[in-house]
């Protein structure tokens, strides 16, 4: 198993696989796959090894579901090699444990104190223009932490509105670029030399965490359970709470499949719920009380517009909507692009 493992780390997640995930591959072939599994030879594997192994992990339920799927991907590869007989694998019998999902969305007033904390720790000096801008951004893109951080300059793209991502998650991609991010992006100095947005403390390099710094902003603004991931999470509640759709919302945050995007679908209903309300209200004012006369005609719509313009028009009012909270006063007055 040993040498197996070490074969599928080196001729397929080494060539398939992006480096974070490799990481996590190699993490639970060393910590859980070796050490139980790692001198036996890969026939031998049995469904009570995985058991066993799954549960000695029995404590960390995420850890044990990646260390069984890691394992039945070897096995799978191995099979595929002709080191394994096909349709042996032992980890068909094994069941995923349930895990917890963190699910954690900022309200309008914690946006609002976690704008005033970047604001006031960038003005202290007690955090880089460049990582209070980093979180911004993620605030008002919705993207994923890496994608901002690897961003370079030549990517940027303002008169087209968007920034080319060259190697997200699901591939590359474009994100809208509303006139708050852009606000954004034009407050950052630029580093000579440097073709990243976010330069790192070595020539050439680009900012590789600020885990750090998130943990000064959140402890300012009292959020101390927020993860930096949470902020694409409150991105998407607040595009469901601002009346856009599933798919739209999964074109935003660069969602390969709309499913992903299906775990805001509670949100979806407590929007619906609360619109349904509003509606009723405002129909029950006339329905009750019709003193009022009748209005104009609405004028006629136009014709629709283009599906890229309509994901920038809901981006730039996403990011708009909250961009009222995270950024100073007069911010984007002072910065354009």
């Amino acid at each position: 198993m040993a040498a197996m493992a070490e074969r599928y780390l080196r001729e397929h997640v080494a060539v398939r696989c992006k480096p974070s995930t490799a990481v996590q591959y190699r993490l639970a072939i060393e910590r859980h796959i070796l050490p139980t599994l790692g001198d036996l030879p890969v026939s031998s594997v049995e469904p009570g090894h995985v058991a066993d192994m799954q549960y000695r992990l029995g404590d960390r339920p995420a850890a044990a579901n990646l260390a069984v799927a890691t394992l039945s991907r070897i096995i799978e590869r191995a099979a595929d090699w002709g080191a394994a007989p096909d349709g042996g694998n032992p980890c068909r019998f094994a069941r995923k444990y349930r895990t917890r999902r963190h699910e954690r969305f900022l309200t309008e007033v914690e946006f609002r104190r976690l704008g005033k904390a970047l604001d006031s720790l960038e003005s202290e000096g007690r955090m880089t223009a460049h990582a209070a801008a980093a979180i911004r951004l993620l605030v008002l893109t919705g993207c994923r932490r890496n994608e901002i951080l690897t961003l370079r300059w030549e990517d940027v793209r303002p008169e087209a509105a968007e920034l080319r991502l060259r190697d997200s998650k699901t591939g590359p991609r474009t994100v809208p670029l509303s006139p708050a991010a852009a606000g954004v992006l034009a407050s950052l100095p630029r580093v000579a030399g440097n073709p990243w947005v976010f330069p790192g403390g070595k020539p050439g390099a680009h900012l590789s965490g600020i885990f750090r710094q998130w943990c000064r902003a959140r402890a300012r603004a009292g959020l101390n359970d927020v993860r930096i991931h949470d902020l694409r999470h409150s991105f998407a509640s607040r595009a469901l709470a601002l009346g856009e759709s599933l798919p739209m919302i999964a074109r935003l945050l660069g969602h390969a499949r709309v499913q992903t995007t299906a775990r805001y679908a509670h949100l979806t209903r407590d929007s619906v719920r609360e619109a349904a309300a509003r509606v009723a209200e405002e129909i029950g004012e006339d329905i009750f009380d019709p003193a009022e006369p009748d209005p104009a005609p609405p004028p006629e719509p136009g014709g629709d517009a283009s599906a890229d313009d309509a994901v920038r028009t809901s981006a730039a009012r996403i990011a708009a909507h909250i961009g009222t909270d995270i950024l100073p006063p007069g911010f984007l007055a002072r910065n354009t692009i």
